[in-house]
């Protein structure tokens, strides 16, 4: 098994859509050969800072960490389960943070929502560029904070992986499948609750 050809991971959309999105997937599959210079990470991370908020409050930071440094090592530490398989090949981890609470300390109901559309701009985007994103919720979230002396009011939401596709063929059995399996979702009908 070589590594994976893109073109059939293009999802199969019921109406047109932008080539980046149609194409965009997350492997899980990284090259654990690649490296991403110093600045090879703007431009996804300027699309995450672009991207839109409730009252342009921009609750999101994020730690970011490349492969080989003690601080990608301390975020690899924290994760669970299947994740631990494979996403130490990725070339960086990053930690989203979401900020819950504005500057007075008032919580901010929006803040994941708006975190949500800062990290998928940001995954757009590195496609765009030739890289992959893959999200994980599983993690040690407490871990986290402490690791990094969080404020109160900065959550860790999410770890995604960024990378260069990898050899599918590096995965244990059952992600392997997992990797070369179609791509489903539910359809469109299935999401819309009204449409008039």
């Amino acid at each position: 098994m070589t590594l994976l050809d893109p073109a059939p991971r293009t999802a199969q959309t019921s109406a047109p859509v932008l080539d980046v999105l149609a194409e965009r997937w997350s492997p899980r599959a990284f090259d654990p050969e690649a490296v991403l210079e110093a600045g090879a990470l703007a431009g996804i991370f300027e699309a995450a800072r672009w991207a839109p908020s409730a009252s342009n409050t921009q609750p999101w930071r994020f730690i970011i960490a490349r492969r080989g440094t003690d601080t990608f090592n301390t975020i690899a530490a924290t994760l669970m389960g299947f994740n631990q398989m494979w996403a130490g090949s990725a070339a960086a981890l990053v930690v989203n943070v979401c900020v819950t609470v504005d500057a007075e300390g008032n919580p901010m109901p929006w803040a994941q929502y708006d975190l949500g559309q800062a990290v998928a701009h940001l995954s757009v985007q590195a496609h765009s560029e030739g890289l992959h994103v893959h999200q994980m919720g599983g993690f040690d979230r407490a871990a986290i904070s402490e690791a990094f002396n969080l404020e109160e009011g900065f959550v860790p939401t999410s770890i995604m992986t960024i990378g260069k596709l990898g050899d599918a063929a590096a995965l244990p059995e059952a992600l392997r499948e997992r990797e070369l399996a179609p791509r489903v979702r539910l359809d469109l009908d299935a999401l819309v609750l009204l449409n008039d």
